[in-house]
């Protein structure tokens, strides 16, 4: 799945689908989808990631109350 980083607009591949839908979860792995070559994976806070659309994540899979 691709999201996009609030700050910066650059896309996110999402490797973890169940961590980014758990709302006890405060990151996600991902890695930018820019350029060339393959990304390293690194931890997102799912704060900062909004859907390519510019809709926020749905609070289910923010906020655990």
């Amino acid at each position: 799945m691709f999201l996009k980083n609030k700050s910066n607009g650059d896309v996110v591949e999402v490797l973890d689908i169940a961590g980014l839908t758990n709302p006890l979860h405060t990151q996600v792995a991902g890695r930018y989808h820019a350029g060339e070559e393959l990304q390293e994976p690194e931890n997102f806070n799912k704060s900062d990631l909004i859907f390519l659309s510019g809709e926020s994540l749905p609070a289910c899979w923010v906020k655990a109350d």
